[in-house]
């Protein structure tokens, strides 16, 4: 009697287990639809066209996500701040958003191989006295707080010991105050960077070399505790590169060689 109460009690707890670990990726196919965090102010990766349809390579990304899964694709617009907690939060099943793959972020997301790698460049204004990274010493810089690119260059304002930095909530946010003069330099991806200078949304605004930093290397992002989720978008992303789709977006978007996702002896 007593082992049989004890069997019943671990088959009830594995019961459980399973179900309170229920599988995110078949709970998407079932839903028929795949929701989509990506950032809509962050062009050529994610924006809207003149009748406000969201475009972009991040766009195209999660349909195509999506058509492999046979379900439909619902892009949910997040700022750059709201990746992280719109997962978590369950408002979206995957982060299509070009997160940069830290290892800080890592402790409360999973992430994918990467699916995506910017190089940086210093962003300025037509008379701000910038030509070059390090004439932003003792200037007044801001980028989008919390992205790799805000992290680094708030570091080196402080070692720089002089200037100011000024965190904003949206890429558009720092445009915006840098072509009104609030700021004077910003450093962001060059694909951006080249996007919005060839806009002409922003008046003024020009590249003037690179920064320093090392390759901004992205992943999509899923719950951690999500493995068959993130071992299915792992095999998607090589699908992407192995199939030519992925050097198909890039150079719809941005133009050009797609940069490798690889490091020797790390990525393969």
């Amino acid at each position: 009697m007593k082992n049989s109460i004890i069997l019943s009690s671990l088959l009830a707890a594995t019961w459980l287990g399973t179900a309170a670990t229920a599988d995110k990726l078949d709970d998407i196919i079932a839903s028929g639809t795949l929701r989509c965090a990506v950032v809509l102010d962050f062009p050529p990766m994610g924006s809207r066209d003149a009748s406000n349809n969201p475009i972009g390579f991040d766009v195209d990304y999660c349909n195509d996500l999506a058509a492999a899964l046979g379900v439909t694709a619902e892009i949910v617009e997040t700022p750059f701040p709201d990746r992280i907690p719109a997962l978590v939060s369950g408002r979206v099943d995957v982060g299509v958003a070009s997160t940069s793959d830290t290892l800080e972020r890592a402790k409360t997301v999973g992430f994918t191989i990467p699916y995506f790698a910017f190089t940086n460049v210093v962003l300025t204004r037509e008379g701000a006295g910038i030509e070059k990274f390090e004439d932003m010493s003792g200037k007044t810089v801001g980028s989008v707080s919390g992205t790799f690119e805000g992290i680094k260059l708030e570091e080196n304002i402080k070692e720089w010991g002089a200037g100011e930095f000024r965190p904003y909530q949206s890429q558009a946010d720092v445009f915006l105050a840098l072509s009104q003069g609030q700021i004077d330099a910003t450093v962001v991806t060059s694909t951006v960077a080249s996007a919005i200078v060839a806009s002409g949304q922003y008046k003024g605004l020009v590249i003037k070399g690179d920064a320093p930093y090392p390759v901004d290397y992205v992943g999509l992002i899923a719950l951690r505790e999500e493995y068959g989720m993130l071992n299915y978008l792992d095999l998607f992303i090589n699908q992407q590169v192995r199939s030519g789709r992925y050097q198909e977006l890039y150079e719809k978007w941005v133009g050009g060689a797609a940069p490798k996702l690889t490091i020797d002896n790390v990525y393969r």
